[in-house]
């Protein structure tokens, strides 16, 4: 059977953009440029983005392509060996990632529903409603389930009819709702000290811990190192696509989308004097308090959430079909038993993230479950993984790489960006897990 493709490069763009563009644009961006002095942040975050972000994504979408198979098949495949541990790693990140990332797309789903059944209310307590929400055991779990369910229908329809159409759809919508977001924050009384909090860089700020929020930022943003887009780029079926195009556009829109979401959270919260640095509380406990003083809060506070769900979506869609794509390849398996399957034993595996967060006490080396998968995947699976993608990249496979995108770039360009697979990303991503083990 012949495998699935790309029906075009729009359609390509727009899913891998999905990927990339999840809740950490939405939600992580905005408070940890809060946390981070604002302008200096983003300065920071864009710069890292523009060099070591798109070198690590073009790195996955060479080897994706050059194979036309999933994480664990392409090392397989080009070298074998201990070399695997990188595609395998990508599998698991996106099955453990899956797992608990599911449960906070289902509280979105909630809080759009809650947007206009008493949550945006002056005499709710913003911050008891979240807790009583996240200690219900069978809510989150119900949630937890239909933003899985939503998402193995996705897969299950396949790359064509499933997640390319359905990413037509989303990705406009996203930006689109962004778009209206912006207008309604900007022009809200007092918006002004949040545009110019958020865009006037304040140096002085950037520290160590700065430099290594924004690395990490810009790292896990583009959903490097999960083998997303290694099993994206293995769906281009033209050579004659470009790479680096195909690179700095997905890389622009993700940027885009986080840079943009600063100009909802900002002008919103800096108009009814909130905090912009309170952490991850931002979203599910200090914005509903915002939208609740707000003339027709419910409405802006249910785009805003399903904008948070979008995003959401567009991400867990890539992690299902790093797993589906191994079991089709490797395992022989039908898509749709493949999605079902994998996904069902995804969703059990959240069932304890679901209920660690008040419902049941589950808490392992001081964390509660979601909070320790979310540290493995990130400082562990996440930044491993991509530390071998751009070695394996730079060192072992140079020739392939640049077959891959010469054609469709100078000289120079190559070997710039093969000196940053094979120097710069690595030192850098080195030293996220070092910073993600307090070390550094």
């Amino acid at each position: 059977m012949e495998r699935e493709s790309w029906g075009g490069k729009m359609g390509f763009w727009l899913a891998a953009a999905g990927s990339a563009i999840g809740l950490g644009n939405i939600w992580r961006f905005p408070y940890l440029t809060g946390a981070n002095g604002g302008a200096a942040f983003v300065f920071i975050y864009l710069l890292i983005v523009l060099t070591i972000g798109f070198s690590v994504m073009l790195a996955e979408f060479a080897i994706g392509r050059h194979t036309n198979l999933n994480a664990v098949g392409a090392f397989q495949k080009l070298k074998g060996g201990p070399w695997q541990i990188a595609g395998w790693m990508g599998v698991l990140a996106g099955f453990v990632i899956l797992s608990f990332y599911s449960v906070i797309g289902g509280w979105t789903i909630k809080y759009i529903l809650s947007s206009f059944t008493g949550m945006i209310s002056t005499s709710t307590n913003s911050t008891d409603y979240f807790l009583n929400f996240i200690a219900n055991g069978p809510q989150t779990v119900l949630y937890h389930a239909i933003f899985m369910a939503i998402t193995i229908f996705v897969v299950y329809r396949g790359v064509g009819k499933g997640i390319e159409d359905t990413c037509k759809i989303l990705m406009p919508a996203l930006f689109a709702i962004l778009v209206i977001l912006i207008i309604r924050a900007v022009t809200l009384p007092g918006a002004l000290a949040g545009i110019d909090f958020y865009l006037n860089p304040d140096f002085s700020k950037i520290t160590g811990k700065t430099i290594l929020a924004a690395l990490g930022q810009a790292f896990f943003s583009l959903s490097l190192g999960m083998g997303c887009m290694i099993t994206y780029g293995s769906y281009i079926k033209s050579k004659k696509d470009s790479l680096p195009k195909a690179a700095a556009i997905i890389t622009l829109l993700d940027t885009s989308a986080a840079f943009l979401a600063g100009f909802v959270i900002f002008p919103t919260v800096f108009a009814f004097g909130a905090e912009p640095g309170a952490g991850p509380g931002l979203t599910f406990i200090t914005l509903p308090k915002v939208f609740a003083l707000m003339p027709g809060g419910q409405v802006w506070s249910a785009l805003f959430f399903l904008l948070l769900c979008v995003a959401a979506l567009t991400s867990a869609i890539s992690l299902l079909e790093v797993v589906v794509a191994y079991a089709i390849d490797n395992l022989k398996w039908p898509r749709h038993k493949a999605a079902i399957g994998i996904g069902g034993v995804i969703f059990l595996l959240g069932v304890p993230s679901a209920l660690s967060q008040g419902a049941v006490s589950l808490n392992i080396l001081g964390m509660s479950f979601l909070d320790l998968l979310d540290f493995i995947s990130n400082n562990i699976l996440l930044t491993v993984g991509g530390l071998l993608i751009s070695l394996f990249v730079g060192w072992v496979i140079p020739d392939i790489a640049k077959k891959e995108t010469t054609s469709h770039g100078p000289f120079a360009f190559q070997t710039i960006w093969l000196w940053i697979c094979r120097v710069v990303a690595p030192v850098a991503i080195f030293i996220i897990i070092l910073g993600g083990f307090g070390l550094f």
